[in-house]
């Protein structure tokens, strides 16, 4: 007998679409925390989607938080989830085995599923199972419930790594794909590769599920699964939870589609997994007086490199964590803590920090994030990383918002 999994079978909703029809690449979008900065990309964004359903009316780009345009979306989504929640096709109890061409070429591959929250904490002292491998900052968490409060469903951007280096668990699903039905199989939108799912059930599936049984069992007492992306996301499914918890009771919430969340899971040793930097971008400053600070505050053995239109330096950072890009963190947090009207925007790739270091008021940074085969070991002795120490690739790499689940009753 299998024993109960962390990660599990769900209830997962598609489009009923051909596997290779145009509108999959309407249809999905990228997570709505790219791009924060470039608004042109959401306006593409929209133009491919037009006449089409999409997950663009399904979620909240962050780029248009603080906007006008905030509310009008906001006020749109619900209704459009009840629209699109009656028009998707179930596939009960099932996971999907997901090979995603990466704008390099390279393949990934994950497999989704949900994943029992009661397995997660986000909290600083965290030795759940599931642990958040950045900083999880509160003050995000109550805009994102307040839209899973009123959703109908969810559409996971959140990617979960497994430490598993002898690719086990996923890597043999490669070679079972004629024993698959194939869901979907087509280009992404704005360059972002390509995407092609298998449904995974029958023998697959019990197979699956046992070397998943296995993989959790030697991880026990440590860290099962590390969330690589969508940390905030995932915190407010949890959040939301345990909201439930206090409305309905705890035992009655244990039966609540929500006590779960859909997510991808990847093997950190996946040969297409790379980790990139997150750079800083600080906005509405003054450059020349931002490095003049830093200097002073200069003492630890960290270095950054600053960015601005003029071009670029190496720059010495202060002390307080065992990473460069902890200890620049540090720094911006208290320089904007004194002056208010500068904000911090994160940034994947290097040209795109160059071109936006450019305009007035910016200044950029350069900072090392973290090697992959350090991760689980950082996790488990440190517990989080400084946020936004990582990303898995750049920016058009990230997950599509694509497989959708039910979260109401």
């Amino acid at each position: 007998m299998i024993q109960k999994t962390i990660f599990t079978p769900a209830d997962i909703l598609l489009p009923d679409y051909a596997p290779c029809g145009e509108n999959w690449s309407k249809w999905a979008v990228i997570a709505c925390d790219q791009f924060t900065s470039e608004p042109e990309y959401w306006e593409a964004a929209e133009r491919d989607a037009a006449g089409a359903m999409s997950t663009l009316g399904l979620i909240l780009p962050e780029v248009y938080l603080g906007t006008s345009a905030e509310q009008i979306r906001d006020s749109a989504i619900q209704k459009n989830m009840e629209t699109v929640c009656e028009t998707l096709r179930p596939y009960p109890d099932s996971m999907i085995y997901l090979e995603r061409t990466l704008p390099d070429g390279k393949i990934r591959r994950g497999i989704v599923g949900k994943v029992d929250l009661e397995e997660y904490d986000y909290s600083p002292a965290s030795n759940s199972a599931i642990r958040p491998t950045e900083e999880t900052v509160v003050d995000r968490i109550p805009p994102r419930v307040a839209v899973r409060r009123r959703a109908a469903v969810e559409l996971p951007h959140v990617m979960l790594l497994m430490d598993d280096p002898e690719n086990q668990v996923i890597a043999p699903l490669a070679e079972q794909k004629a024993d698959m039905e194939l869901l979907y199989s087509f280009p992404l939108m704005q360059g972002g590769g390509f995407a092609t799912g298998y449904h995974i059930t029958g023998n697959v599936q019990e197979r699956l599920l046992g070397v998943l049984a296995d993989y959790e069992a030697r991880r026990k007492g440590s860290v099962v699964y590390a969330v690589g992306d969508g940390n905030h996301s995932l915190a407010s499914a949890a959040a939301y939870y345990a909201e439930l918890k206090d409305t309905l009771g705890a035992e009655a919430a244990k039966a609540h589609p929500a006590r779960y969340a859909l997510v991808e899971i990847v093997n950190l040793y996946d040969a297409s997994l790379e980790f990139e930097p997150i750079y800083r971008l600080l906005k509405n400053c003054n450059p020349a007086d931002v490095l003049a600070e830093l200097e002073k505050s200069a003492g630890g053995a960290g270095t950054a490199t600053a960015v601005t239109g003029a071009g670029e330096g190496t720059v010495s950072l202060p002390g307080g964590h065992t990473l460069d890009v902890g200890c620049l963190q540090l720094f911006i947090d208290g320089y904007i803590k004194k002056h208010p009207g500068v904000v911090c925007d994160y940034i994947h790739g290097a040209d795109s920090l160059r071109t936006l270091s450019a305009g007035a008021g910016c200044l950029g940074f350069f900072c090392t994030g973290v090697d992959k085969e350090t991760l689980f070991p950082y996790v488990t002795a440190n517990g989080s990383l400084p946020r936004k120490t990582f990303s898995m690739g750049e920016a058009k790499s990230k997950r599509y918002y694509l497989e959708a689940r039910k979260i109401i009753l």
